[in-house]
């Protein structure tokens, strides 16, 4: 997992000098205005100082209603319940990005807009809190906990960062952390995708449980007999997440169908339909077309009996006609669980 400080980077002199600039820079390279401590950092961007005091949570609320921002703050294991960190209205929300979370308490607090861009959210309690419109991109949000949290027009990346960090790993080589990181992903997937169910998003619940599903099956081994039949899934419906795909497969089937039996020829009226060099385009054409209307009477299995397959083609269409009628009950599962949810 990349850390917390990789936009913003906190800078600690030998000479440290207490009283004066605190030493973190940010992303926008914009130096924090707090004072520094022995360490060269104010105590917000101190790791070693632990925000569980009992007005540190009105101090965080009156830093950021002063504008400064509070990106890269170092809040592990703070105690902030029911801190409120929402703007005016229209004015958007509070930076916290890249900040350190980890082990915070942030149950029922009030978030709404909030940018937690890169920041550690480690099995932060974010019980009851309201993440409205927030800003989770790049966020570690492994064992978060989440129940009740209001997630509304949230914000997340299209993969969590532990899955983008495990294909980098993968690129390179690295098998064994990028197995780890999978299998991190895969939790992460799975406690938002309850979280998701829990609130009656479903849409988004079906995202998170198609990257789950993903990610699981990175953890597999490649090429195995699991491996072909979990990717064989994906394309054909996503995991049951996407008719689209079902109804794409079957548009190519029928088409690579037809242009067998074009090529390989079948049977109407004691003729032979199939491709014939001798003749010219108009004829070629309406040819493949007689293929293609057998192709998908045959997918569909309806089978009207006035054009016939032989010799090779007969493989063909019983293969096809298997395809069809399994790929056509597919879709109905498909669709009929997106439509109901």
């Amino acid at each position: 997992m990349n850390s917390a400080h990789e936009a913003g980077t906190p800078l600690k002199s030998e000479t440290a000098d207490p009283g004066g600039a605190c030493g973190y820079v940010g992303a926008n390279g914009a130096s924090c205005p707090g004072a520094a401590g022995e360490t060269g950092l104010c105590r917000w961007h101190d790791p070693a100082i632990t925000k569980d005091a009992p007005d540190d949570r009105a101090k965080l609320e009156s830093w950021a209603q002063s504008g400064q921002s509070m990106e890269g703050f170092e809040l592990a294991s703070a105690a902030l319940a029911g801190v409120n960190l929402v703007k005016e209205p229209g004015t958007g929300g509070y930076d916290l990005s890249n900040a350190n979370l980890s082990h915070a308490n942030l149950s029922d607090g009030h978030l709404y807009q909030i940018n937690l861009r890169g920041a550690s959210l480690l099995k932060t309690n974010l019980n009851g809190a309201r993440l409205n419109d927030a800003d989770l991109r790049g966020a570690n949000l492994l064992g978060a906990v989440l129940n009740d949290a209001r997630l509304e027009n949230t914000v997340w990346d299209t993969v969590v960062a532990q899955e983008a960090t495990a294909l980098e790993d993968w690129r390179r080589g690295n098998f064994d952390s990028a197995r780890v990181l999978f299998r991190e992903a895969e939790e992460v997937y799975r406690n938002l995708r309850k979280a998701m169910e829990n609130k009656g998003q479903f849409e988004q619940a079906g995202e998170f449980f198609y990257r789950e599903m993903v990610a699981r099956r990175w953890l597999l081994k490649r090429y195995c007999l699991k491996w072909y039949f979990s990717y064989l899934v994906d394309i054909f419906c996503g995991y049951g997440e996407n008719p689209a795909r079902v109804v794409g497969m079957s548009v190519a089937i029928i088409f690579v169908c037809g242009l067998l039996y074009f090529l390989l020829g079948i049977g109407y009226d004691g003729a032979v339909i199939g491709v014939d060099l001798a003749k010219g385009p108009l004829v070629n054409l309406q040819n493949f077309g007689d293929s293609l209307y057998f192709s998908i009477v045959t997918f569909t299995t309806l089978g009207y009996g006035d054009i016939a397959p032989f010799g090779w083609t007969r493989v063909v269409a019983a293969v096809e006609a298997f395809a069809g009628s399994f790929i056509l009950a597919l879709f109905v599962v498909v669709f009929v669980k997106k439509m109901t949810r």
